[in-house]
Order: structure tokens, then sequence, then C-alpha cells
């Protein structure tokens, strides 16, 4: 008797071999509840008996696990070879989930909340604006205390802004998360031609030479200042500027040239201002 787990995130139908062949040579073919690899395996001409009824064991059958439990699954083989006689019970897996897979689920989740959330129905990308910044200053507060379960957590919740985002925009903008997917994939393709291309490189610092030029062509700013938020804290803000500008001259004395002459040195010397006058903020007692 086998007993076959197939995952929710993959396309009904797209089974392992294994699978197909323990199907077609089955005697028989139970369910434990429908579903659309249940339909799928149906449509394909093999017979498929759905039943709630506790799995008992038959020689040369097969039973489909609810989508993706693979808990049932082994629940099921255990209570069936522990009790006595010859059963032999095999768990196979008909379909896997890929890397990734889970940001399914969370898609799902949030499509499933804009419908039948009240609060998640009527939130907009404005209202949800000061959660996305907090979401980031926490990600990174985690990252800064070294705590990588917290920083687990804290980046799921950034993830699920962007997601949230996406699903509000899919309703009247035109765009949804899976624009938002295959935007990054294409920038990252292109702006690193030392992978996916025939370009050469032998450092760090010329993969991101080339990532900068790149960006420069894409963008066309007119000045340095264009495509920089103007929130960002001065620091990382002075940090952005002075890395458009090819030869940086600072020569005035008041507080806020010096501070700008302070980060240009934080540059030369391959330091981040703004982090490293965090990190030193964190060590005043």
């Amino acid at each position: 008797m086998r007993i076959v787990v197939l995952s929710p995130r993959v396309a009904p139908g797209i089974l392992t071999l294994v699978a197909w062949d323990a199907l077609r040579h089955a005697t028989a073919v139970h369910a434990a509840e429908d579903d659309p690899h249940v339909r799928a395996i149906i449509a394909s001409g093999i017979a498929v008996e759905v039943s709630a009824a506790p799995p008992t064991y038959e020689s040369s059958t097969v039973w489909i696990a609810p989508a993706g439990d693979t808990a049932w699954a082994q629940s099921v083989a255990d209570d069936l070879l522990g009790g006595g006689g010859e059963a032999d019970v095999e768990v196979i897996f008909g379909s896997y989930d890929l890397p990734g897979a889970a940001l399914l689920d969370v898609v799902d989740i949030m499509d499933r909340l804009r419908r039948e959330c009240p609060w998640t129905g009527q939130q907009t990308h404005e209202t949800l604006s000061h959660y996305l910044l907090e979401e980031a200053h926490e990600t990174l507060e985690a990252l800064d205390n070294g705590d990588s379960e917290h920083l687990r957590e804290e980046l799921g919740d950034l993830l699920m802004q962007i997601v949230f985002h996406s699903r509000i925009a899919s309703e009247s903008e035109g765009w949804d998360i899976d624009d938002v997917a295959a935007g990054i994939a294409a920038k990252l393709i292109y702006r690193n031609p030392h992978v996916f291309g025939d370009a050469v490189v032998t450092s760090a610092d010329e993969v991101d030479a080339n990532w900068q030029r790149l960006k420069a062509t894409e963008k066309q700013r007119s000045t340095a200042h264009d495509g920089i938020p103007a929130t960002l804290p001065a620091l990382a803000y002075a940090d952005k500027v002075l890395g458009r500008i090819s030869d940086v001259n600072v020569s005035g004395t008041d507080l806020g040239s010096r501070l700008l002459a302070l980060v240009a040195e934080a540059r030369a010397q391959g330091v981040d201002a703004e982090e490293a006058l965090r990190q030193a903020v964190r060590l005043l007692a």
C-alpha cells in the first residue's frame, strides 16, 4: 500500500514518474479529500474514490493524502504499520516544492485577507506607508542586534508589506506581485553581465562599477540628486549624492560642510557613514 503526498503549490497533474506508476498500477485509488490534483488524476483516466473515512490497509492500493499534508500521511502509515500483521506501507512524494514556493502561500493568504478581512480590505498605499517605514527600521534593528531568528521574523513582516502593496495595485493600477518579481529579475540579469552575459570582472569593485554605470544609463539622471529619496537620513543622503559625483571638493568650514567632508572621507575609506554613526551611538551607555 502506498500513500502519495502532493504539493498544493505545484500545478495539478504534474506528478513524478514514481507517483504516476503507483497510481496506474494500483488495484484501487482513494483520496482523503477532493482537490485540484485529485481532479487532474481523474481526468487522466484513473478512477479515484474520495472518502473521509480513515484508511484501512489494502495491499496494492494507493491513498492520496490531503494536499501537502505530510503529517497526515505519516500518521496513517504509522497507524497501519502499528496494527501488526504484515502490512507494507510506503509514503511517496508525487511532487515537490521548489525553493521559494512558500511565497505563493503569502500571496494566496493576502488575496483572501483582502477579500474577507474588513481592516485589510480598506487599506491603501497611503494608509500603509508608515508601516512600510516601521518594518524597514525594525528589520535593520534586528540586523544590528545580530539576532538571526528576529531578523527572519522582521524580514517576513517586510515581505508582507511588499505583497500587500502589490495586491492593492493589482486592483486598479495594472500591475501585481508577478510584475514586481519580473521587474527585479530582469534588473538583476541586466546589471550583472559578468554572471548572465559575457562581461569579465576581476573584483567586487568592478562589479559595483558596472552596476552603477548600467544604472546611470537606465535612469538618465539630470542631476546628482535625481531619484534619491529626500526622506533618507542626512548622512545616507549625502553618501548617495557623493557616490554620483566623480570629483568632490568640500571646502566650507560651516558645520554642514564639515559633516559632508566626513562623509566624503568615509567613502574614501570604504566606510558607510550612516552605519558607522549608528553603531557608534549604539555603544553609548
